[in-house]
């Protein structure tokens, strides 16, 4: 029987070994296809693929055993559980229409506001802009009330006072700046990577610490070309999916 092929990762060994190998498998689990296979390889064949002793392999598999996402028998194997599979994503399209309407299906709770200095990374979006407004939100599905992301969103500071705190727990900030505030959206730019929750983002989305999430970067331009808007957004890796459609004309 042909074995589940996990991804690679490069270890830190400044964290604990069995963690980072028990989340790099979970990652591989979550995001597998439903055509691979279901056996995992054994404790020692994995053990070298990390790189780690078997006694760490072991460990690893405990955690993601203790979580319901493998199964584990006596002279047959090691299997990954087939209901272990990602819930619905929340997906980005391609218009401002479409992020609206998707964006629009969340719970949001606003979770600070006020003003900060432009953050050295963000820089180049505001030149000559010492201090921006920002927005700090949790949404959760709508549904489930399951955290699937907080945001950050840093605005032009003018904006500030045209925009209603009601109307940010009701609607995405696209929304806002458009059709509350007013602003001439011409174009939406999106970066995605993938990162390791850190402290405060495994505790907003209730995650495992140092798990798989996406960190989004949205840059929003009005007609002019001047930046209204950027949106730091980590998502739950398991609630998030990235489709980009291209014009063959």
């Amino acid at each position: 029987m042909t074995s589940f092929a996990p991804d690679s990762i490069v270890l830190n060994r400044k964290l604990p070994l069995w963690y980072q190998v028990s989340q790099s498998l979970r990652a591989s689990i979550l995001g597998r296809s439903p055509r691979d296979p279901l056996r995992l390889p054994t404790e020692e064949q994995l053990a070298g693929h990390y790189g780690v002793s078997v006694l760490t392999m072991r460990q690893a598999l405990k955690e993601l055993e203790d979580e319901g996402l493998i199964t584990r028998h006596r002279r047959r194997g090691t299997f990954i559980e087939p209901d272990a599979r990602r819930g619905s994503p929340v997906r980005l399209l391609g218009s401002v229409d479409a992020i609206v309407a998707q964006q629009s299906g969340m719970k949001a709770e606003l979770l600070d506001h006020g003003t900060a200095p432009v953050p050295s990374e963000l820089a180049e979006y505001f030149p000559r802009v010492p201090e921006v407004a920002l927005y700090h939100r949790l949404r959760c599905d709508g549904k489930t009330g399951e955290p699937t992301n907080h945001a950050r969103n840093y605005i032009r500071p003018e904006l500030a006072g045209r925009i209603d705190l009601d109307d940010l727990v009701r609607w995405p900030m696209t929304k806002v700046l458009r059709d509350v505030v007013g602003m001439d959206i011409s174009r939406i730019t999106d970066t995605v990577e993938a990162r390791l929750a850190d402290p405060e983002t495994a505790r907003l989305l209730e995650v495992p610490l140092l798990s798989p999430i996406l960190h989004y970067t949205g840059i929003t331009y009005d007609t002019d070309g001047r930046v209204l808007d950027v949106a730091v957004i980590h998502y739950r890796g398991d609630r998030f999916s990235f489709t980009v459609t291209l014009d063959a004309t």
